[in-house]
C-alpha cells in the first residue's frame, strides 16, 4: 500500500507539473528595446521549453514603448514590458498599467550595488544589472595613434575631435541613464558642461542607441558611449573592442513587469520565473547578449574577465542613482540633450575645434588676453538655459509631452515656445564662442 500511495503521489506530481506546463501555451507578447540577438536566443529557448507558445517580441525604443503602452491601455493586447531602463518601469507604475508579480525562484540578492533588484512595491522585476561607459575600437585608435579614453573627461580632450559617437537619450532609454548618471554624478551645471564638451567631439549622433557599438565595431568612428552589453558582446564576438566603467557611472537592473489586463498572464509568470531561473541567468553569458546576471552564482559560469558587480564593488559604486530624479525631470533632460548638442551639433563641432585651435596656439605662450577670450568662449558653450530647480520642478517638466525625432518635428503650444527660447540661446552662445576662440587665436 505505502508503494501505492508513493506511485500515487508521484503522479499526482507529474499531473500537477504537466498541467503547469499545459496551462503556458498561446502567444505571450512582449513590448521590448532589446536588440534581436538578446530577444530571439530568450524566444528560441523559451518556445522550446514551452513548445505550445509562441512568442511575440514587439520592438519599440523605449520611450515609443511606454507611449505604445500608454495609448492602448484600454484594449490592452501586450503582456509584457522588458527594457533597461528603470525609470521606464516607474512611469507605467505610475500610470497604473503594470501589475504585480512575485517569482518563486530563489538565489537572486536584495541589492546590486547600491540599487534594489527589484520594485519594493513588486511592479517589476531585475534580471541582469547594467553599467554604463565607454567602448573602443583597438585598430582605430592605433591607426589614429590615440590612446583609450577611460574616463569621461578624456573623451573632451582634442585628440578624439570627430572621433566619438553616441545616440540621443530622447531615441534610447539606456543612453537617458547614461546622461542622467553623469549630471547626477558630477552635479547639474558640471554635468551639463562635461556632456557639451564630448559632444564637441563628436562624429555623430546615431538614430538609434545600436548604432554606436555597429559604429565602432566597423570603425565609422573610434569610440563609443555606450550601455556595457554593447561592448561586451562585441568584444565576446571578435571586433576588435575593448569596454570600460569610468569611475563616475552607476549601475542598475534591467527590468521586466507585466502589463496591466495583459491576455496570456500564466505566460508571462512564467517568462519571468525564466528569465531568473539558472538556464534563463545563463543566457545572459552568451558571447552576443553579455548582460550582467543577477544571481551571483551564476558567474562561475562566466569568462574570466567577466565584469562581477557581486565581488567588484568599484563598479557603478560612486554615483547611487536618484531614480524619482530621473523620472521626473525624463522629458526636460532628453529636450535639453536635443535642443543644446543632437539639433545643433555642428554649431556645437565648429565651437569645440575653434577652442581647440586657440588652445593649442597658446600653449607655451603668455597671453593674457588671448587665455580670458577661450575661458569667456567654453563659459559660453556651458552656459544653461535653466537651472536645476527649474528642470526639477514638476510642472515645467509637464510641458514637454513630445520628442522631435529630427530637428525639422514641430512641437507645439508651451514647449514649443520654451524650446524656441534654448536654441536661441544656444544657437547665440556657440557662435560666439567661436568668434572669440577665433579672436583669440588670432591674436597668438
Amino acid at each position: 500500500m505505502k508503494y501505492i500511495s508513493i506511485l500515487c503521489a508521484a503522479a499526482l506530481g507529474l499531473s500537477l507539473i504537466s498541467s503547469a506546463a499545459m496551462a503556458v501555451e498561446g502567444t505571450l507578447t512582449i513590448v521590448t528595446s532589446y536588440p534581436t540577438d538578446t530577444t530571439g536566443t530568450f524566444k528560441k529557448a523559451f518556445e522550446s521549453k514551452y513548445p505550445g507558445l509562441k512568442v511575440e517580441m514587439l520592438k519599440k525604443k523605449t520611450s515609443a514603448g511606454i507611449k505604445y503602452l500608454q495609448e492602448t491601455s484600454d484594449n490592452n493586447n501586450s503582456d509584457m514590458f522588458w527594457a533597461s531602463a528603470p525609470d521606464a518601469f516607474e512611469v507605467l507604475k505610475d500610470s497604473d498599467l503594470l501589475v504585480k508579480y512575485k517569482s518563486n525562484v530563489s538565489g537572486i540578492p536584495e541589492k546590486v550595488g547600491a540599487f534594489p533588484i527589484n520594485d519594493p512595491d513588486g511592479y517589476y522585476l531585475g534580471f541582469a544589472a547594467s553599467g554604463y561607459g565607454i567602448m573602443w575600437n583597438t585598430r582605430y585608435l592605433k591607426a589614429k595613434k590615440l590612446l583609450p579614453a577611460k574616463e569621461w573627461a578624456d573623451l573632451k580632450k582634442s585628440e578624439y575631435f570627430g572621433h566619438v559617437g553616441m545616440s540621443a537619450p530622447s531615441r534610447s532609454g539606456t543612453t537617458h541613464l547614461t546622461v542622467e548618471t553623469l549630471i547626477q554624478g558630477l552635479g547639474w551645471d558640471a554635468g551639463w558642461a562635461e556632456w557639451k564638451a564630448i559632444a564637441g567631439n563628436f562624429k555623430t549622433v546615431t538614430e538609434r542607441s545600436f548604432g554606436v557599438p555597429d559604429g565602432v565595431n566597423s570603425g565609422n568612428f573610434g569610440l563609443g558611449v555606450v550601455i556595457d552589453f554593447f561592448g561586451l558582446s562585441s568584444q565576446a564576438s571578435g571586433f576588435p573592442v575593448e569596454f570600460v566603467y569610468p569611475t563616475v557611472t552607476t549601475l542598475v537592473p534591467a527590468n521586466i513587469a507585466l502589463v496591466k489586463n495583459g491576455p496570456n498572464p500564466e505566460a508571462a509568470g512564467a517568462f519571468v520565473d525564466f528569465l531568473l531561473s539558472t538556464q534563463g541567468q545563463e543566457l545572459l553569458l552568451d558571447p552576443k547578449i553579455r548582460r550582467l546576471p543577477v544571481n551571483p552564482e551564476t558567474y562561475a559560469k562566466a569568462p574570466a574577465d567577466f565584469p562581477n558587480p557581486f565581488k567588484d564593488s568599484s563598479i557603478g559604486s560612486a554615483v547611487k542613482f536618484d531614480l524619482a530624479l530621473s523620472k521626473n525631470r525624463y522629458n526636460v533632460v532628453n529636450s535639453l540633450f536635443d535642443v543644446m548638442i543632437t539639433y545643433r551639433l555642428n554649431d556645437l563641432r565648429e565651437a569645440t575645434k575653434a577652442i581647440q585651435d586657440a588652445e593649442k596656439a597658446l600653449a607655451g605662450q603668455s597671453n593674457a588676453g588671448a587665455k580670458k577670450l577661450i575661458t569667456e568662449a567654453r563659459a559660453l558653450i556651458s552656459e544653461l538655459p535653466i537651472d536645476e530647480a527649474t528642470a526639477n520642478d514638476p510642472d515645467f517638466s509637464a510641458i514637454f509631452t513630445k520628442k522631435r525625432k529630427k530637428a525639422t518635428d514641430k512641437v507645439a503650444g508651451r514647449q514649443a515656445e520654451v524650446e524656441q527660447k534654448w536654441d536661441e540661446m544656444v544657437k547665440a552662445n556657440y557662435a560666439k564662442a567661436k568668434a572669440l576662440a577665433e579672436k583669440a587665436k588670432s591674436m597668438l
